[in-house]
């Protein structure tokens, strides 16, 4: 198929014990399915020709064992049973199939939340290189279109040749022109559909998978930016690739649905061919043999047809849908280190912050953004970052952070190094506020007591966070007070109100540290003075609380002891 990796590779280890258990459900199903076929035999031989009770040596030895005297209730019970076997055959079939299906979506729970893990674990960096729609769609369609798209039609191909090869060896063992004749009817119909649709399904996954990607970023895009949007009248443009993508898709799930009507026409037109050629040949038997080998030449084909178009259904989902294997292939999920430090430690910080000739540049970029830079900010220290736009301000901070790594030089916490190992410790204590607030689709207590289950968030703590960033009145004006939904994004609040949640959120968590980026830089005057106001409050009123400024304007700083201006590199 041109793929990256195996299948078998891409199963995680602690996966693979099962899957031999899961292939022995397969195994398992198939005998089974054999058998409730095989069981059907001796009813149609009874109902075609009721004499063979007697000429059937096997028959007879059962009838005569069981003290029969009557043919009519001898029948009765040979259906009672045969109904009574297919009835456990399809409890069993269906325990085993339920074994099968909690492999596959364990196997999607465990893809997904590795992958999940692995593209939050690989930082700031990474994300920011990569396109968050993409990432999203890895993670919840991907994985599921390989366990779905892949896997489970792998498990069928299996069952269903398992099923076939037995049923074909049982009808050579019965009638070898009949197992000859099946072979005739369903080998060429197979070819034909795999030469007609190979090269055709190699392409309609990956030309879907990339539309939908397309559509996917479009429309998350819209709606993020609907106002820059509708001011420069872009959406027809949006709608425009909207639609070619949605074209695209809809193009190739016609073409696809086309395609997999195939095999059943196939197998149809390949099984009534059989039956002429059966009809018109006779096989050479005798006439009163005919109509008990037709009948169970029928009950075989009847059986064996929807097996191979199972099978070639099954093939044509493996090529439509081989793209997921490559992309989860490239993960290595058994590589993945899926270990969340999610300690509540709170590193010492009673001095300073010492960054000591650093100097950063970005894997992809042609020179550094920060060049041997050193800076010492005291406890309790009110510190102002200006500079042009470029000059490598918030990559300060995001160093500053750890959410970025030095490439030359470190950063320094009362003298101990600040290295990932330790990140956690450090960021347990600060407090971050961007231009743009991160807000969730939740309500302002859920935004300000972020990441705390309901059941444990602090409610004195809450309410002194609240006082502090000057809320109080906003949320008592407030009808369901801090159950208020904010909206997606924060869309119901005004860019005040954005950042004050910001510096309560940052209070609640008792940060020793706040980092203000651009925090005010998109707020009217007004506003802008009230948020630095409330930010000097707080200083005033916790003097051992380090306050990092990045700003534009001068007045941002104005409540600043010292301003350090970086110069751009350029």
């Amino acid at each position: 198929m041109g793929m990256k990796g195996s299948i078998l590779d891409i199963i995680p280890k602690s996966f693979r014990g099962r899957s031999i258990w899961v292939a022995l459900t397969i195994l398992i199903r198939a005998l089974l399915n054999f058998v409730g076929l095989a069981m059907l035999v001796p009813v149609l031989v009874l109902i075609l020709d009721t004499d063979s009770i007697h000429q059937s040596s096997h028959l007879s030895r059962i009838y005569e064992w069981l003290g029969f005297s009557s043919d009519e209730w001898f029948v009765v019970a040979v259906c009672v049973a045969v109904v009574g076997v297919i009835l456990v055959k399809c409890a069993v079939n269906l325990w085993l199939y339920t074994a099968e299906r909690n492999f596959i979506y364990d196997l999607y729970n465990f893809l997904s939340r590795r992958l999940y893990i692995d593209y939050h674990n690989r930082g700031l960096g990474f994300i920011k290189s990569s396109n968050s729609s993409l990432l999203a769609r890895n993670v919840n369609v991907v994985c599921l279109t390989f366990v779905v798209g892949i896997l489970r039609p792998l498990a069928s191909i299996a069952s269903e040749i398992m099923l076939f090869m037995m049923l074909f060896i049982a009808l050579i063992c019965y009638n070898a022109p009949a197992a000859a004749l099946i072979l005739l009817i369903f080998a060429p119909a197979a070819w034909l559909y795999i030469r007609m649709v190979r090269n055709r399904l190699n392409n309609y996954g990956d030309v879907e998978n990339k539309a939908q990607r397309t559509k996917m970023r479009n429309v998350i895009d819209t709606y993020r930016g609907y106002s820059d949007i509708e001011v420069c009248n872009a959406f027809p443009a949006m709608l425009e690739r909207f639609d070619k993508a949605m074209h695209e898709v809809v193009s190739v799930r016609l073409k696809n649905a086309t395609l997999s009507t195939l095999p059943q026409m196939f197998t149809e037109i390949g099984l009534a061919f059989g039956l002429a050629i059966m009809v018109l040949l006779n096989l050479g038997l005798e006439s009163g043999n005919i109509k008990i080998l037709f009948g169970i030449f029928a009950v075989a084909a009847l059986r064996l047809m929807p097996s191979v178009r199972n099978i070639m259904s099954a093939w044509a989902s493996l090529r439509y849908n081989r793209f997921a294997i490559d992309i989860i292939s490239d993960a290595h999920i058994d590589d993945i280190d899926i270990s969340i430090d999610d300690s509540t430690e709170r590193m010492v910080f009673e001095h300073e912050i010492q960054i000591d000739n650093i100097s950063f540049q970005f894997a992809d970029g042609e020179q550094e953004v920060i060049n041997s830079l050193s800076l010492s900010v005291r406890k309790g220290e009110r510190v102002g970052i200006r500079g042009r736009s470029g000059a490598g301000k918030t990559t300060l901070f995001n160093l500053m952070l750890g959410f970025l790594r030095p490439t030359g030089g470190a950063i320094y916490i009362d003298g101990k190094p600040l290295y990932p190992e330790n990140r956690r410790q450090w960021l347990n204590i600060v407090g971050y506020v961007s231009q743009n607030i991160f807000l969730t689709d939740g309500t302002l207590l859920e935004n300000i007591a972020l990441g705390i289950a309901p059941e444990d968030i602090d409610h004195e703590r809450l309410e002194r966070a609240i006082e502090m960033a000057d809320l109080r009145e906003f949320i008592d004006s407030l009808p369901q007070g801090v159950d208020t939904p904010v909206g997606e994004c924060g869309n119901r609040l005004s860019g005040g109100q954005r950042q004050r949640i910001g510096i309560a959120r940052a209070l609640y968590k008792e940060a020793e540290v706040l980092f203000f980026d651009e925090a005010t830089s998109s707020l009217d005057n007004n506003t802008e003075q009230n948020i630095n106001k409330a930010i000097e409050q707080l200083s005033k009123h916790n003097k051992e609380l380090t306050i990092i400024v990045i700003a534009h304007r001068e007045s941002s700083l104005d409540y600043c002891e010292r301003i350090l201006t970086l110069e751009s590199n350029e």
